[in-house]
């Protein structure tokens, strides 16, 4: 696989010059991995991961896509600070999937999806069996927040063992020891005497670094917050990708111009195994610029000189499409709502005195939310080349190496004769985990013999987009006697002795393993997963709280309709479950929303600290009638190592309906690596999960989305947007990614905001499905 020259330091980010530099290894690696870089003219190849050039400047190799998380922030600033960099000499190569960089946390999470049979043996054999399938199948996808946990340690290990070699060959010309030079700035002195990194690097190239590499004890908290309350140290880390996607030069994807490239509309029928029936070829003749259409069993797509005329032979031909079983909404909510109560499950997780505990059902409630779709900004968006028997694609995938296998099988290709160049996304929240837009780019270029570039139109992003799973939960509690003033005044004080959740949801993460690891279709993967245990469905179902008796079971359902993943996952039904379940719990006792909460958090002090400061931030005055707070927490990961949030949201009802004025929230994701893009990360989840709580879910009628429109979605406007205010609590646990905290915490609070407001409990998402 290689990288094109304009995706290096000077094409995609950094302006980086050219001439000679030097690259320095990953010590740490297996000498057997194959280099993942083709040296420029000047340069010197060691290793994987940073180049220092005659000039000075410092390139860092980033595997994972920038899809508007920071990542190409995030990697190059940790290896400048263990380096001794200057920020403005800092530029980012997007890396190609290698064995060097295979993300091995990532793999161990996700071995049920890939090798569902030996998941799980023991914590030694799911660590052996995630290195080998990780190094061995180049797997650097961008998911789960996992990309500081597979690559901080390693960076840092390349940039120290670099500073190092650039001591070494400093202190050679001066004739002292390596380690009485210091590196800062860009600059190693020792004393009076100074040389830039661009002066020592091609001796730097000969030097052998210590081993271990020395790392800096500093480094461990590079952005540390003060403590006093909602002051910070300023970012000296800007994010590098900002000015270009300020100015526009940022390319992405569908930015990339070919010569002789042409441009392709595509057409497709419904997402449940729907086939191209008959279109009319004819009736776009009279359009000017039309190369050539192609066709296969599922879709349609006509290239031409400009998009335009390709969209308008595409309405031209009218193709039409058969679907043997076209899916409903109101099928869906059917299974859904039948099997909650009816169907097979499995046990997911069972603590404390488990399942036997339980006795009787003191008071239960029912919880559904509805599918929701990704919905970037940026469509599905490729670019192809195929000649003389080979491919080469310029494409944003998370899933960078599966997507390039899935091309070359489609177009009867051999894995090494498929080059992929990694682009930016304009946004993805887990759509560009699917990779259809790759094996349809291959199809056309193939087909056509030039260059083309594909992008879908909205209505394609909406009508092949696979939404997050519905879910419905069903929660009961037996509750302790004792205190109470409220319904339940002498049963239980609102104390929780035992609890059971059971969600029907379809098994998704195994349907969606299925298209990405074993190259399914979409309704194959549904035939191959119905009826599977899913764990991964039902993320976040054990509450956060400490209680004597915790079972969780699932209840697989097969809705005849493909889901995939989203911003959020399962994380978003099972925070909204069980977060509204205990302000009801609450307000049924007659206790205290926060009080109530504080009680049962047992030894996770951390939490509790998050739900003070949010109460603080928000002058929580208890949720009382007509206040129109509300409250939620979540936990995401374990106890240990797990990232903390607490949501205040302020709503009330007007004429428009119902209106979110304000979002307080606080966080504790332990260390920071760089505190603007973790708030950016907190209040772009938060929006979002104001999306999934006051916007539109998929109403299918007929297999097709009623609203093919982005408008139709209902999310939020910047007139909509509450005052947000965010405060991050110093932590010295280890980095937490922040993305999907917000986006988990906000649906609950908000519907317990309405409570407090209007008297009114709504069960389901989005919460204004049926109206106000």
């Amino acid at each position: 696989m290689q990288i094109t020259r304009h995706l290096t330091r000077r094409g995609v980010i950094g302006g980086a010059a050219v001439g000679g530099g030097l690259l320095i290894a990953w010590w740490a690696l297996p000498r057997n991995y194959p280099n993942p870089l083709t040296p420029a003219r000047g340069e010197h190849v060691l290793g994987a991961w940073l180049k220092i050039a005659e000039d000075g400047v410092v390139s860092v190799a980033v595997p994972q896509l920038e899809m508007g998380q920071g990542i190409t922030t995030l990697i190059p600033q940790i290896a400048a600070q263990e380096l001794g960099a200057d920020w403005r000499q800092i530029a980012v190569e997007p890396a190609a999937a290698a064995a060097a960089y295979a993300n091995m946390p990532l793999a161990k999470r996700w071995i049920g999806l890939w090798d569902p049979m030996t998941a799980g043996l023991s914590q030694s054999s799911d660590e052996w069996l995630a290195r080998r399938f990780a190094t061995s199948q180049r797997f650097t996808a961008t998911a789960d927040g996992m990309s500081l946990a597979a690559y901080e340690q390693p960076v840092r290990e390349a940039a120290a063992a670099a500073r190092a070699m650039l001591a070494m060959e400093a202190a050679s010309r001066w004739g002292t020891s390596w380690e009485e030079c210091e590196v800062e700035g860009g600059i190693v002195s020792f004393g009076d005497i100074r040389a830039t990194f661009g002066e020592l690097a091609a001796g730097a190239a000969e030097q052998s670094p210590p081993d271990p590499p020395p790392l800096r004890p500093e480094s461990v908290s590079v952005n540390p917050i003060s403590s006093e309350a909602g002051a910070s140290v300023p970012d000296a880390f800007p994010r590098i990708d900002l000015p270009s996607k300020v100015d526009g030069s940022h390319r992405f994807a569908g930015d990339v111009r070919l010569p002789g490239m042409v441009y392709a509309a595509i057409r497709h029928g419904p997402n449940n195994g729907s086939e191209l029936s008959a279109f009319t070829p004819d009736a776009a003749k009279g359009i000017r610029g039309i190369v050539g259409a192609v066709k296969t069993k599922r879709w349609l797509a006509v290239a031409a000189t400009t998009s335009w005329a390709a969209e308008r032979a595409l309405e031209a031909m009218a193709p039409q499409f058969k679907t043997d079983f076209p899916v409903n909404s109101d099928d869906i909510t059917a299974r859904l709502d039948t099997l909650l109560t009816s169907g097979d499950s499995f046990k997911v997780a069972e603590t404390g005195f488990g399942e036997e505990a339980m006795t009787r059902v003191d008071i239960a409630r029912r919880y559904e939310v509805d599918a929701f779709h990704a919905s970037p900004v940026e469509t599905a968006s490729a670019a192809a080349r195929y000649a003389d028997g080979r491919l080469e694609l310029w494409i944003a995938a998370q899933a960078p190496e599966q997507a390039r296998e899935a091309a070359a099988r489609a177009v009867g290709l051999q894995l090494e004769d498929v080059a992929l160049y990694p682009m930016a996304a304009g946004g993805s929240f887990d759509a560009r985990l699917e990779h259809d837009h790759a094996i349809e780019v291959a199809h056309i270029a193939k087909q056509l013999g030039r260059p083309v570039q594909l992008t879908w139109s909205r209505r394609e992003e909406i009508v092949r987009s696979r939404p997050r799973a519905p879910a419905y939960t069903l929660i009961g509690a037996q509750l302790a006697g004792g205190g109470g003033a409220g319904p339940l005044q002498g049963v239980s004080g609102g104390i929780i002795d035992a609890i059971k959740l059971r969600v029907a949801t379809p098994p998704s993460t195994h349907e969606f393993g299925k298209r990405l690891f074993d190259n399914l279709t979409p309704w194959a993967a549904i035939r191959e997963t119905t009826g599977m245990k899913d764990v991964l469905a039902l993320e976040g179902a054990v509450p956060v709280y400490e209680l004597p008796s915790v079972t969780v079971r699932h209840v697989p359902v097969e809705t005849g309709y493909p889901s995939g993943r989203v911003r959020g996952n399962a994380h978003v039904a099972s925070a909204f479950a069980i977060e509204s379940f205990v302000d009801e719990v609450a307000h049924e006792s007659g206790r205290e929303p926060l009080s109530y909460r504080m009680s049962m958090l047992g030894s996770d002090v951390r939490l509790a600290a998050c739900l003070q400061r949010a109460a603080s931030l928000a002058e929580w005055d208890g949720g009382t009638d007509q206040s129109g707070q509300g409250l939620a927490c979540y936990r995401i990961g374990d106890a240990a190592t797990g990232g903390r949030i607490a949501c205040v949201a302020t709503a009330r009802r007007g004429e428009g309906g119902l209106r979110v004025t304000r979002l307080s929230a606080a966080v504790d994701i332990g260390r920071i690596v760089n505190l603007d893009i973790a708030r950016q990360q907190i209040e772009g989840g938060l929006l979002f999960g104001l999306g999934i709580a006051l916007g539109n879910s998929p109403t299918m009628r007929g297999g097709l989305p009623e609203s093919f429109e982005y408008a139709g979605l209902g999310l939020p406007k910047l007139a909509d947007c509450p005052e947000i205010v965010v405060e991050f609590l110093p932590s010295s646990g280890p980095h937490v990614d922040p993305g999907e905290l917000g986006v988990a915490v906000v649906a609950p609070a908000i519907a317990n905001a309405l409570f407090s407001a209007t008297g009114l409990r709504l069960r389901r998402l989005p919460l204004l499905s049926g109206g106000l």
